[in-house]
């Protein structure tokens, strides 16, 4: 158990204190990353320090990522705070000082920031836990980028251990403007549904493309096809989204393959729209198969639900955030057709998932995903700003 001395500082000024750290831990987690469930060294740093702040860990059921917990001094609710913490298979391509050593690994979508950003909210809160209602769980998730690891740590029996009453949690995003929160509630982030493809026919001589059988060809002509699979299917005017990520096929270039494999994700917002889309992609095997000769055969692989904002929870979470910024930068934002396995939580806990803008001020951001990545750290303060003040709040019962 935690308790923290009695001091004038508030929970913000600890988290105005503690940024240069934020910022520190956020370029060392940056320049060792690691992939989804291999994510040791990072395990290790964030345990070690909330050891170090006397936080009571408690059983993580994944080999990675970790769980710890502080108690306020007064009655009131169990806040669970999420940070993702894996990286991607991505070749970083940026001249930072502090970037990848990893060769083919790098955080191209900022789990390093919310990582650094829920220890300087643990430190804030361990600082002045004596002051602070109910109860605060620090939950450290691997292989979001895998869409698993909320479900592995939720079917190992994470939430068994505490009763959460509400779910917090945060995403840097460098298109969005610096310093200011998204945040809406309902629908705020499209189900991702993993696709499998796979291709089969006689193979032949690179000669006679014309022959039936030609996966190749099948295989292009299937992945122009999957935009179709959502025409027309969006959610308050943000369309849906179907592509492919992985393509796999031949071994020689006169070769035509008797097998080749497309992987990809299929996003919508509702479940009428993603049984729509997915009869579609059958179709669409079935169309493709018949015009070269090939079987097409699809198989649904991993999954995450939409995630779905508690409308009290957004509105507890809104007003924190427009006392600790100013409302002039807090927005209403649109669902967003990218997906985060938060929802997991969300789906059992109600809470809130919010979005902080990181664009760099020169331009130089580069898209999530993309070896270009990168943010302006100047928005980890309203990140931790946001997240331990939204927390507070939604213990308190507000």
């Amino acid at each position: 158990m935690v308790r923290g001395t009695m001091t004038p500082a508030t929970v913000r000024d600890v988290v105005e204190e503690c940024l240069p750290e934020i910022v520190e831990v956020r370029r060392i987690l940056h320049a060792h990353p690691e992939l989804s469930f291999e994510e040791r060294e990072t395990t290790g740093l964030i345990r070690d320090r909330l050891r170090t702040l006397g936080a009571d860990e408690l059983r993580c059921p994944t080999e990675t990522g970790a769980v710890f917990s502080i108690d306020g001094g007064t009655p009131g609710r169990t806040v669970l705070l999420r940070a993702d913490i894996d990286a991607l298979p991505v070749h970083e391509q940026t001249d930072l000082p502090f970037r990848s050593r990893i060769d083919g690994v790098m955080h191209a979508c900022g789990h390093d920031a919310h990582t650094a950003v829920l220890l300087g909210v643990a430190r804030a809160i361990a600082a002045r836990s004596a002051a602070l209602p109910g109860r605060y769980v620090f939950l450290f998730q691997p292989a979001e980028e895998q869409l698993s690891g909320a479900r592995a740590m939720i079917e190992g029996g994470v939430l068994d251990a505490f009763r959460a009453e509400r779910v917090i949690g945060c995403h840097i995003a460098s298109s969005l403007p610096s310093g200011r929160v998204f945040l809406r509630p309902g629908i705020a982030l499209a189900d991702a549904q993993g696709l499998r493809f796979e291709l089969r026919g006689a193979g032949g001589h690179g000669a006679f493309p014309g022959q039936p059988g030609n996966v190749i060809a099948a295989l292009a002509e299937l992945i122009r096809g999957l935009p179709s699979a959502v025409h027309g299917l969006e959610h308050e005017g943000v369309p849906c989204a179907c592509s492919a990520g992985v393509v796999r096929g031949g071994t020689a270039l006169n070769v035509l393959p008797s097998s080749a494999l497309v992987e990809g994700t299929l996003r919508t917002f509702t479940e009428p729209q993603k049984r729509e889309a997915v009869d579609r992609l059958h179709d669409l095997c079935r169309q493709v198969g018949t015009r070269f000769g090939v079987a097409a055969h699809l198989t649904l692989t991993v999954h995450a639900p939409p995630v779905v904002n508690d409308a009290a929870a957004s509105e507890v979470v809104r007003a924190a955030a427009e006392r600790s910024l100013g409302a002039d930068l807090v927005v209403r934002s649109p669902p967003f057709p990218p997906s985060d396995d938060v929802s997991e939580f969300l789906d059992r806990v109600p809470g809130v998932y919010f979005f902080v803008g990181a664009a760099r001020h020169d331009g130089a951001s580069g898209m999530h995903h993309s070896p270009t990545f990168d943010i302006e750290e100047e928005a980890l303060r309203a990140a931790a700003l946001v997240m331990a003040d939204g927390a507070v709040a939604l213990a308190t019962g507000a």
